[in-house]
Formats: structure tokens, sequence, C-alpha cells
């Protein structure tokens, strides 16, 4: 179920954890990898854990003990596993067209989920394969490495976000981010965190 993509190495190693924390990656899966692999020479230190791509594929880039400089905080990197989901986030409605563009200016002719949230009014949906696995793999690791079996709901900050245990967004540590974004589906999330518990 979990695909080993090799070639990726951590900042630094610490085994007890106690935060999942939720993002996207602004770009389809292939530009994703491609930047994450190329930017700076291959020497690129913001590496999530796990990649959930749209058709529900779990991508394992870094063990669960291990950590890249994905925030600005040495604390927040050591104590979290980063799980990021394929998005484009936030999209712009094209004038005079039937598309909009993400921030590269990808084209995107689907569905969009609307919402006015931090300055924003369109997103790319999250598939339901796609929260599914999400929680079927939250649910593991959450027994694995014995992180607090709670979810943050929601994608607004929260003062202390750093210091809760359990599963948390990105956008609960500061307004800047908008992964993930108001298309998350938390109630079905939870929902499924809560089944796969009893399973």
């Amino acid at each position: 179920m979990i695909d080993m993509i090799d070639g990726f190495k951590p900042c630094g190693k610490q085994k007890k954890k106690n935060q999942i924390i939720l993002t996207h990656s602004s770009r389809g899966v292939g530009d994703y990898l491609q930047s994450l692999k190329l930017r700076f020479n291959g020497k690129f230190k913001r590496i999530p854990n796990y990649i959930v791509t749209r058709d529900g594929q779990i991508l394992q880039l870094l063990g669960n003990n291990e950590h890249s400089n994905y925030f600005t905080s040495p604390n927040i990197n050591r104590n979290s596993i980063i799980v990021c989901l394929e998005n484009l986030g936030w999209l712009k409605k094209e004038p005079l067209s039937n598309h909009y563009v993400n921030w590269i200016g990808d084209i995107y002719k689907g569905n969009v989920f609307e919402k006015k949230w931090r300055d924003y009014y369109f997103w790319q949906p999250y598939t339901s394969i796609q929260v599914e696995n999400t929680s079927i793999l939250c649910s593991k690791l959450l027994k694995e490495i014995k992180i607090k079996n709670q979810v943050i709901g929601h994608n607004t900050k929260i003062n202390g976000i750093e210091r809760y245990d359990g599963i948390v967004s990105k956008s609960n540590f500061d307004t800047d981010y908008t992964d993930v974004s108001p298309a998350f589906n938390f109630e079905e999330f939870l929902k499924k965190i809560e089944h796969e518990q009893f399973t």
C-alpha cells in the first residue's frame, strides 16, 4: 500500500514524534516530486515524509523517525511527520475562459470548491480516495509512533499549536498558509479516523 521513493535525505532523526501535520503540494505530484529532487541542485530541505496522490497512492520519501527542514522551527521539524496531499490549492479564474490557473500558471478545468478564505475564492477539491487513504495512513502512524489520537478538525490558526499532540494542518500554524484548504473534508476525515480505531 505504501510505495517507497528513494533518493531523499533527511536533515535529522528523532524517534519520538507528537504531531502529524497535513499539508498539500500546490502542484501536481509529478511536478512536485521533480521540484523536490532538483531544486537547489538536489539539496532542497523541505521534504515531506509522505505524499498522498489524488488517486490515493501513498508515497514515502522519509522514514518515520526522520525529518527535513519543512518549517523554519527546528522543534516543529523534529517533532512532526509531514503528510502532503497532492492538490493545486487556491485557483484563479481566467477571464473570458472556462478554466482556472494555479499559482504557477497550470491550467485546471475540473470542478472547484468555492469559499472565500485567506483572500482566495476558488480551490481544487481533494478526492474521496485521497481523504480515505490519508485517514488510513494517519491512523497507522498514530498507533505505530504512539501519537495521541486526536485531530484539530479545522484549518484556522491556533496559538500554541506546536504543543498540540495529534493531527494538525499547516494552516493551523499561521494565517499565511493555505493548506490544507477549505476544500478538505474534515468531517469525513474525522469519521474515517474514528472508524480506523475500531478495525
